[in-house]
């Protein structure tokens, strides 16, 4: 079902913000489109990182640093902030604005998190990192074209990427030009042949031409090394098609035992007890659905 495609974005969340502050450009989680989570071997464009750590930059970004690990996003920032206005030509303080972006994208101010990934690349215009997750906030607020553009930026400058291939691919899938696609898939494949975001992006697009059994099969070859819950969600939802209900359950019970506040898998079991003719597991499915974030009439909506 479609609903699943936009479904996984929604359910996805940022990582929580750790690390040292002035490296997290490199340890930054993306929200890739479609819930695939980038391969750990990806190259990254780095920034020098700063050596003096008595002067009071270092102070504040260390500030910052413990404020970022109690969750004071607010706090946070403003050290950051604080960094940047003391020392404005140190080259650090492209990371140090792609930490503030990070925060205000983890706190749902997106405009200004796109204000500030943008005055980070205008510093540092070939970190692939800062363009992968300027490109991933664009997805979340449906701005594809610009997201787009930087992906295929991210192809130019790293030719072995395979993350912003595989969101080029699902941003194909979305426009049902499978033919695009299946070439940015098949371009994964060849830069590296173990890689599973290939099998995903094939299931998908197996799936959006309801090819369910051969979508199943491919994601069941990703799910077997890495058993994410949105793949295991994207599996369900093709079992349901085939009227596999025995591995539907199974699929959506291990992915409810990973995100149970994910209200689509409710609706995934919502369906499965439709199916089976439950009315009352039906009922109480909905109602748990609606209890994490969904009103009753989009889930009545998903279920016709």
């Amino acid at each position: 079902m479609k609903f699943i495609l936009s479904a996984i974005l929604a359910s996805l969340t940022l990582m929580s913000i750790s690390g040292q502050v002035i490296t997290q450009l490199g340890k930054e989680n993306m929200n890739i489109p479609r819930g695939i989570k980038p391969e750990k071997k990806t190259p990254v464009t780095s920034v020098p990182v700063a050596v003096d750590t008595t002067g009071v930059y270092f102070t504040l970004v260390d500030s910052a640093q413990a404020c970022i690990n109690a969750q004071q996003w607010d706090r946070a920032q403003k050290y950051l902030r604080q960094a940047i206005s003391t020392e404005p030509d140190n080259p650090n303080n492209s990371l140090l604005l792609s930490n503030i972006a990070t925060m205000q994208r983890f706190q749902g101010q997106y405009a200004e998190a796109i204000r500030n990934y943008t005055m980070a690349l205008d510093m540092t215009p070939q970190a692939v990192t800062l363009l992968l997750n300027r490109a991933a906030l664009y997805t979340t607020i449906d701005s594809l074209s610009l997201a787009e553009a930087d992906f295929k930026r991210v192809c130019d400058l790293d030719p072995t990427n395979t993350e912003a291939r595989y969101s080029l691919g699902m941003l194909a899938v979305e426009k049902q030009d499978f033919k695009q696609a299946e070439n940015y898939f098949n371009q994964i494949k060849r830069i590296n042949p173990n890689s599973g975001l290939y099998n995903e992006g094939m299931g998908m697009v197996h799936k959006a031409n309801g090819n369910y059994n051969k979508a199943a099969q491919c994601l069941s070859e990703v799910i077997k090394a890495h058993p994410d819950p949105a793949l295991l969600a994207n599996r369900a939802d093709c079992y349901l098609m085939c009227k596999q209900l025995n591995n539907a359950e199974e699929d959506i019970r291990n992915a409810l035992a990973m995100t149970p506040d994910d209200p689509y898998l409710y609706v995934l079991r919502a369906k499965l007890n439709k199916l089976r003719f439950n009315r009352e597991d039906l009922e109480r499915d909905i109602k748990l659905a609606v209890a994490h974030g969904l009103d009753r009439k989009t889930v009545e909506d998903l279920l016709k």
